[in-house]
């Protein structure tokens, strides 16, 4: 099976520190535009399987309008989350309640090799090439072809890579990649677990109303232990475990220093109806809980 790039994964790794730190030194219009590139994950970053909210990424390309394109905010499903929001599975979705399969829609060319037990799909998508792979395991251990009511693991990788060009001649390239397993599938399972890792990159090019621009973006996650008890034809939220994301946005114009905006986002499960996570936005800490499922942050 394919492997994240270490470089990528270096990358990641700084992202998970403990703290983020502040930029460095800067314009003011490269930091009003930062805002904006939280709102989304980044182009084709929703082709991979992650703790980010599925369909609301786009290439991040500030306008110089002091607020780049998307709004400002943090919204989504769950409420005030960057990216786009947090993943349904983990707020009360249908992975415990009942989704027979983590396989997220596989389509494309598809192959199954029977001495390896991989199936390896290829697609392409607005000008990303996306690559995915996925073994169907029996609680036996025993490689199937498809999955059934027998699957009890399913672990994916996916990478998507490629540039594409918007109208307004802005160029982004994308590189991402993620890696999922996920236990306790078959009929008659009492809970899922969950384990998995996800980094992206987006780098975009340009010129708008302030001048000539490059902007980037990271973002990853890391799911350690998440336990989704299964629940007679409904959805339950998460009883264990731990979700890390991450993400940092630069611009720079043309003659000025770049601008940086990180955060880091962490949520714990602890078998109650309330989950906390603490936010840390450029070297600041906050604390909060989200009631489950389903419920916004509430942070003091």
């Amino acid at each position: 099976m394919l492997r994240t790039p270490r470089a990528l994964l270096a990358v990641l790794a700084a992202l998970l520190c403990a703290a983020c730190a502040d930029g460095l030194t800067s314009s003011a219009d490269a930091t009003a535009d930062l805002d904006a590139a939280f709102t989304t994950t980044p182009l084709g970053f929703s082709s991979t399987t992650s703790s980010f909210s599925g369909g609301r990424d786009s290439a991040f390309a500030p306008d110089g309008r002091h607020g780049g394109r998307g709004g400002h905010g943090h919204g989504g499903p769950g409420g005030d989350f960057m990216g786009g929001g947090f993943g349904p599975d983990f707020l009360g979705g249908p992975l415990g309640g009942g989704r027979p399969f983590d396989d997220h829609g596989f389509d494309g060319s598809c192959a199954y090799n029977a001495a390896t037990g991989v199936t390896t799909c290829t697609a392409t998508r607005g000008g990303l090439t996306i690559n995915r792979t996925a073994q169907y395991l029996t609680a036996a251990g025993a490689a199937q072809q498809t999955a059934d009511s027998l699957t009890n693991t399913v672990i994916t990788h996916v990478s998507v890579a490629g540039t594409v060009t918007r109208r307004d001649s802005v160029q982004s390239t994308v590189d991402h990649t993620s890696d999922r397993t996920v236990t306790g599938l078959a009929k008659g399972s009492t809970q899922r677990t969950v384990n998995g890792t996800s980094a992206g990159f987006e780098t975009s090019a340009g010129t708008n109303a302030t001048g000539t621009f490059t902007a980037s973006r990271t973002v990853g996650d890391t799911i350690t232990g998440v336990i989704v008890p299964v629940a007679d034809g409904k959805p339950s939220y998460p009883t264990a475990g731990t979700v890390i994301r991450s993400m940092s946005a630069t611009v720079t114009y043309a003659g000025q220093g770049p601008a940086t905006k990180s955060r880091r986002e962490v949520v714990t499960y602890n078998g109650t109806s309330t989950a906390t996570l603490t936010i840390t936005e450029n070297g600041t800490t906050k604390s909060c809980t989200i009631p489950l499922p389903h419920g916004r942050p509430t942070c003091s």
